[in-house]
Formats: structure tokens, C-alpha cells, sequence
């Protein structure tokens, strides 16, 4: 389900031209209402449902609607980010609360080596359409043509 923003929470992250929720989204769906200093999402069909925004807001003031079979009808999902992990509340219709933790990454954005690993093994452009055109040489698992 898209994402919404709680008007009563948000406040345009303290009026910066870049909201968080702005910065964060992979779809660039998020926008902020000048004149209300609101964040909002333009277009909510188009919504991948990351949870990005909602758990960068600093004010928790974006929610996504969740699936039935995640949480039941008018519950909502609160996430808690901490350091090294975040805490996903669901809060049932009923009053129930039920917490869940998971770590998150602990790597600096922008020191991870996805090349780590593949060695100085160079990809060959003239066989781009053939199979394990870059992790051929890093596995060692040779792949033969279909015939």
C-alpha cells in the first residue's frame, strides 16, 4: 500500500529545500508543499513500498497502509531506527502491540566494496551476451553455450 504523510506530524524537515522522505525515495515520489511546508507523495499508484520514507522521517510522520496478511485492518506499522538496528511496532486494532528487531547495515553509505571478492578479472564486452559474462571468472564455474 502507499505511502502518507500524517499532516499533524510533519514539518517539512524544519524547512529545508530537501525533505529526508525527498532525499530517500529510489522513485523520487515524495514532494514538499511549499506553502504548507508538507511533505506529500505525488503519486501513490507508483509507491514501491520500500518503507524508505517511513523510516527515515524524523517526526515518524509517514505510515504505509499494510496488507492484510501483515497486519490486520487499521493496524499500524511504526518503525524505530536506532543505530545498529530497527524496531517495527504493529499496533492492532485492538491495542496489541507486537515488536520485532532486526539489525541494519552498520557499513558507511559509500564504503562498501561490491567489488570485493571478484579479483582483477576483467569482464570482455565481446561476450556480453554469453552466460556468466561477469561471474564466470570470480566463481571459476565454467557455463557452456546452449546448443
Amino acid at each position: 500500500m502507499p505511502s502518507f504523510v500524517i499532516k499533524e506530524k510533519c514539518d517539512g524537515c524544519k524547512g529545508q529545500d530537501k525533505t529526508a522522505c525527498m532525499y530517500i525515495c529510489p522513485h523520487d515520489l515524495m514532494n514538499l508543499d511549499k506553502e504548507t511546508m508538507l511533505a506529500w507523495n505525488q503519486e501513490p499508484v507508483q509507491c514501491w513500498e520500500c518503507y524508505n520514507c517511513v523510516k527515515i522521517c524524523p517526526q515518524q510522520a509517514i505510515e504505509v497502509r499494510c496488507y492484510a496478511d501483515f497486519a490486520p485492518l487499521g493496524a499500524a506499522c511504526i518503525p524505530l531506527r536506532g543505530s545498529d538496528t530497527i524496531m517495527w511496532t504493529i499496533k492492532f486494532r485492538d491495542g496489541m502491540i507486537k515488536r520485532f528487531k532486526f539489525p541494519i547495515r552498520t557499513t558507511v553509505e559509500g564504503q562498501l566494496d561490491i567489488y570485493a571478492g571478484v579479483g582483477e578479472a576483467k569482464a570482455d564486452p565481446a561476450k556480453i551476451k554469453d552466460p556468466g559474462f561477469y561471474n564466470q571468472q570470480a566463481t571459476g564455474v565454467e557455463f557452456k553455450k546452449p546448443e
